[in-house]
């Protein structure tokens, strides 16, 4: 379920703060990436509460299509894949799931400096998965012609073997003439 990217080593030395992260855990749940709001708060180096606080002063910066709660199913199969979010297990609250734009909508209600150059490393993350992912439908769009052109060679093989299998037989002997008196049987006639 996560899809945890990096980016080359060049890009990330040059937005990324001091302070080492581990990779982004950007996860898909109703078919978007998003990230959880934990990840994103400490990602941006605040906590939970403040991000949701801050979220919830700015709501109008956040269209569904920014943000979205979890459903209780969402939230337990959110915990039970990805270890590092055990911690909200036992949470009574649901967490946020922001979107690309929904992390950029709250680096900048966020106003430090930590979660704007944050921001960009997300971003940058969020492209390197779309990449990824466009990068497997090509290969498997090639694949998929390939099993088709392997389908239509098998066709016309199987025909070949069929029109040659009779050839390769042995033909069949021809009836040998018996010697002898055959009753029912006339021999060549006599007048």
């Amino acid at each position: 379920m996560p899809n945890s990217l990096q980016l080359p080593d060049a890009l990330a030395a040059m937005d990324r703060p001091t302070v080492d992260l581990p990779p982004i855990p950007i996860l898909t749940l109703r078919g978007i990436s998003v990230l959880i709001d934990a990840d994103l708060a400490r990602i941006y180096g605040v906590t939970t509460k403040r991000l949701n606080e801050q979220v919830k002063r700015n709501a109008e910066r956040f269209p569904q299509d920014f943000l979205f709660r979890l459903t209780p199913g969402e939230k337990a199969e959110v915990v039970a894949n990805c270890d590092h979010l055990r911690s909200l297990k036992f949470s009574k609250a649901l967490p946020h799931a922001f979107t690309e734009h929904g992390a950029l909508m709250a680096a900048s209600i966020l106003n430090s400096t930590a979660a704007i150059k944050m921001s960009v490393f997300i971003i940058r993350a969020f492209i390197r998965q779309r990449e990824a992912l466009a990068t497997n439908q090509a290969v498997l769009k090639r694949l998929a012609q390939i099993d088709r052109k392997l389908l239509e060679h098998d066709i016309v093989l199987q025909d070949v073997v069929e029109k040659l299998l009779p050839l390769l037989n042995p033909p069949p002997e021809p009836p040998k003439r018996q010697i002898g008196f055959h009753q029912g049987h006339r021999g060549p006639s006599s007048a």
